[in-house]
């Protein structure tokens, strides 16, 4: 199993698949030789979650050629933004049979477009599809802490194969074919997440954090059940589970961003200053394009 990027949830599941499956060999492609050479030769991920351990058999390159032939599955864990231009450069790594199992939470800010419609887009091809979205903190996984997630796709015999490749202990795995409902739910919380957070920043109290969030629930049923999205998604596990996790729990990255925004920092200090990405920034443009 290959994992595209090198982030706190890609190598959180890349170390999941790992410690679940000790013969599996799972590499994950980085951009840097520093970052695959932290991996190989300290078992660590000393940018983004330097405090734990990786099993042994995890290894990283920063050679796609190297990474992404003959794979079983290839996890994409590659900021929304620049997915599309870098899966246009790998795409000849990839076989066309491949199945891409989608991390990634958010919208193109130029073409409103989901993950589901940017990977196909970037690799010029249909490709076998599935994306996996939740109430998940990659911290808590590294931790071994329950967690659920849902793994989405229009096969749904894809869907259970996911299912079977992450089910653990630890992890319990959902299937749904419902793309839409479990993409637009894990891309708009993050902007709601964004206005949560400014509540908490600006000191306006529960009672009005708990009126914008119930607000910004009924505002992601609205546009999702526009695009086709189901009523049960939205209210399940990538939907109310994962909106409750990113807005009301200190980890969110977008929710911080939120928090530092209603204190008077500016946009542009904040996200010089975050060594991750908080994709609801940019969703929030596209979403609001999106509902027009």
């Amino acid at each position: 199993v290959a994992v595209m990027g090198g982030g706190s949830f890609g190598t959180a599941m890349a170390t999941l698949l790992a410690r679940n499956k000790p013969d599996l060999d799972v590499v994950i492609l980085v951009r840097s030789e520093a970052d695959a050479a932290s991996i190989n030769e300290d078992h660590k991920n000393a940018k983004y979650l330097p405090k734990y351990e990786l099993p042994n058999n995890i290894r990283a390159t920063t050679d796609p050629a190297h990474a992404l032939p003959e794979c079983d599955f290839i996890v994409h864990a590659v900021p929304v933004q620049s997915s599309k231009a870098f899966l246009a450069g790998v795409k000849k790594h990839i076989s066309p049979d491949t199945p891409l199992l989608c991390l990634s939470k958010g919208l193109d800010r130029e073409t409103c477009e989901m993950m589901s419609e940017v990977i196909p887009e970037g690799l010029g091809r249909k490709q076998p599809l599935a994306v996996l979205s939740g109430p998940t903190f990659a911290v808590e996984l590294m931790q071994g802490l329950p967690t659920a997630i849902v793994a989405a796709s229009e096969d749904k015999n894809l869907a259970w194969r996911v299912q079977r490749l992450f089910a653990s202990t630890h992890l319990r795995v959902n299937t749904s074919a419902d793309v839409v409902g479990v993409e637009m739910s894990g891309a708009l919380k993050n902007v709601l997440a964004i206005a949560a957070g400014m509540i908490e920043g600006l000191e306006l109290g529960n009672n009005a954090l708990a009126s914008v969030v119930a607000q910004g629930c009924a505002e992601i049923r609205w546009l999702a059940s526009k695009m086709g999205a189901r009523p049960e998604t939205l209210a399940g596990l990538s939907g109310t589970g994962d909106i409750m996790l990113t807005c009301f729990v200190n980890l969110s990255r977008n929710r911080s961003v939120g928090v530092r925004l209603g204190k008077g920092e500016s946009l542009e200090d904040i996200l010089g200053s975050m060594n991750q990405v908080a994709e609801g920034v940019a969703t929030a443009g596209a979403v609001m394009k999106l509902a027009r």
